[in-house]
């Protein structure tokens, strides 16, 4: 077993490595210091880990997604479900879900900033708020699609609306739920940084933002790559298992 997840691990990592090369070799072609070579942008990264403040800025940064992730996600499971279960209450809101979904990041964040101030609240709130209809629509789906007989056998044999709600019908949302949580988590975290780039001091975004002005590429990538690693750790043990443990209905094994 271990020896099987060792090679799918080393097969994962395959294209990692092809493309570190592939970089490598054109920092080297190019001699450039726009184009910095990995050699360079992991010296980088050692020195900001090591002797900067990398690990506060990422910690942060990683605050704000978490905030942002769990509010969007409790409120868009929770208009989601009422917005499927109810077909005028979606009716009603379904125009403004559309626009919701369409208004630029860029302007949300703005006008969090410009109406309630360049404080903590304003950027954990513009990044919840952009990511909240995408989580409704996923969850307004997957409530119009429940199985219905189910639903009536539950209500044939009384059982409790906790029960009802938490094992009968909730379940069946997971796989919707979970979808969301995926997806948007990618999209949160790309979210933060522009929020940290326009009015905060702190975070990923704010020290690009200073990285930026003085051109310097390698600490950009040295903070980019930094993220990244944080968000496939969390992906591969967290956002993974989960979804396969999904996908096999453990959920429902109670």
């Amino acid at each position: 077993m271990f020896v099987h997840r060792l090679k799918g691990m080393l097969f994962g990592a395959l294209p990692l490595l092809v493309l570190f090369l592939f970089w490598q070799s054109a920092a080297m072609l190019l001699e450039s210091n726009n184009f910095p070579s990995v050699i360079q942008v992991f010296t980088s990264l050692h020195l900001h880990l090591f002797d900067g403040d990398m690990l506060h800025h990422l910690l942060v940064t990683m605050m704000r997604v978490t905030v942002s992730f769990v509010i969007a996600m409790l409120l868009g499971v929770l208009i989601g479900v009422m917005m499927g279960a109810f077909a005028r209450l979606n009716s009603a809101f379904d125009s403004l879900l559309v626009i919701a979904l369409n208004i630029p990041a860029l302007v949300t964040i703005i006008l969090c900033y410009v109406w309630f101030g360049l404080v903590e609240a304003s950027a954990i709130a513009a990044v919840a708020i952009n990511k909240i209809p995408t989580v409704v629509v996923m969850v307004r789906e997957g409530a119009r699609v429940v199985d219905r007989d189910l639903l009536d056998v539950a209500r044939v044999f009384q059982v409790s609306r906790f029960r009802y709600f938490f094992k009968v019908y909730l379940p069946q949302l997971y796989p919707f739920i979970m979808a969301s949580a995926r997806s948007g988590l990618s999209l949160i975290w790309k979210i933060v940084l522009v929020v940290e780039l326009l009015g905060r001091s702190e975070g990923v975004g704010f020290q690009l933002g200073t990285f930026f002005q003085f051109f310097d590429i390698a600490s950009i990538l040295a903070y980019t790559l930094a993220f990244v690693a944080i968000i496939l750790v969390i992906e591969g043990v967290i956002m993974r298992p989960l979804d396969r443990y999904i996908a096999r209905g453990g959920y429902g094994q109670s």
